[in-house]
């Protein structure tokens, strides 16, 4: 049985995947950066989810793909890192109330497919990554007051295309990456990290999400270039991982996020090249099951996946095998 259901909204000015999307204090959409198989961007673009409509807003400075953009609690957004004709250490900050974009200091590492985190206090860490030659286990804080970048501890593991969590007691968890199944906790009060328990299997190109209850919710990705179904749950009290229902299908470079209901919505993904898949499903942290509900009406993978104020969820961009998208939906 299928539940609720996509609906086309209006499309991007550019086709772009490996971009990212950044949901504005004032309900907007900013969507920045990406590729569309010739060059990288710097255009970046508002939705409107009040008409539905795009409109292209300042370019930043540098264009860039495969980077983070992380919402400061004043509402400017931070965009770090990525690539272009080669890895970049630079970051910029987006005024929404502008629509400009200005640098800001440079991080100690080019680095890019790392991740970034809010803070509970309002800085950024950013973290691992892959600097064009090798992968990276430092670690970095941006400071938005004093607009500065500044090391801390190191991770016990380089990775790269891994995932991090802000849990509920502040920490943040890393989990995988390139052939690791290994997972680590950050502490900001001691800018320090340490060995959690590891994953049951190894995998990269996966999601993340923080359930309701505080557990995390790891799903798919890839290991030994095989696509991947399997699930499993992080438990914070214990520092354990256990299985949980594998998805319907195998799925890596796909998104993942929590409704409002409590509910992951999983979305797009690719199986193998050339097989990008346009199926979505919903996982019940209350049951453990994965339930498969309408389809996109595209088949969507490197796209971006943003809950609007409303609660329904914009997808937009991505790859749909050899063809970069313009084209986004609602669900």
């Amino acid at each position: 049985m299928f539940l609720l259901g996509w609906s086309n909204t209006g499309n991007m000015t550019n086709a772009r995947r490996l971009h990212t999307a950044s949901v504005l204090t004032n309900g907007t959409v900013l969507v920045s950066g990406g590729f569309n198989n010739r060059v990288a961007l710097k255009s970046a673009e508002l939705y409107d989810p009040t008409t539905g409509h795009w409109r292209a807003t300042g370019n930043m400075t540098d264009a860039r793909e495969s980077h983070t953009a992380s919402v400061l609690n004043d509402g400017k957004v931070l965009v770090s890192g990525g690539i272009n004709d080669e890895t970049l250490n630079g970051a910029e900050l987006y005024d929404p109330t502008t629509g400009h974009w200005r640098a800001t200091g440079n991080m100690t590492d080019a680095r890019e497919s790392h991740t970034a985190s809010v803070l509970n206090n309002g800085t950024i860490l950013v973290s691992g990554g892959f600097n064009g030659s090798e992968t990276l286990n430092s670690a970095e804080l941006y400071d938005p007051s004093a607009r500065t970048w500044r090391a801390t501890g190191n991770m016990n593991d380089a990775r790269y295309s891994h995932t991090a969590s802000v849990l509920t007691n502040g920490t943040v968890l890393v989990s995988g990456g390139w052939d690791l199944s290994s997972a680590e906790l950050y502490d900001p009060s001691t800018g320090t990290w340490r060995a959690t328990g590891s994953m049951i299997g190894a995998r990269l190109l996966h999601t993340a999400s923080v359930l309701n209850d505080g557990r995390v919710l790891v799903c798919g990705g890839s290991h030994n270039a095989v696509a991947l179904n399997s699930a499993e749950l992080y438990d914070p009290s214990t520092g354990t991982w256990r299985a949980t229902d594998n998805m319907a299908n195998a799925r890596r470079l796909h998104t993942a996020f929590v409704l409002n209901n409590g509910k992951v919505l999983v979305s797009g993904g690719y199986i193998y090249v050339g097989l990008g898949l346009n199926s979505a499903e919903l996982y019940d942290p209350t049951t453990g099951h994965w339930t498969s509900i309408a389809n996109m009406t595209d088949a969507r993978y490197s796209h971006t996946a943003s809950v609007l104020t409303n609660g329904t969820v914009l997808v937009s961009g991505g790859s749909n095998n050899a063809v970069v998208l313009n084209s986004a939906e609602l669900y």
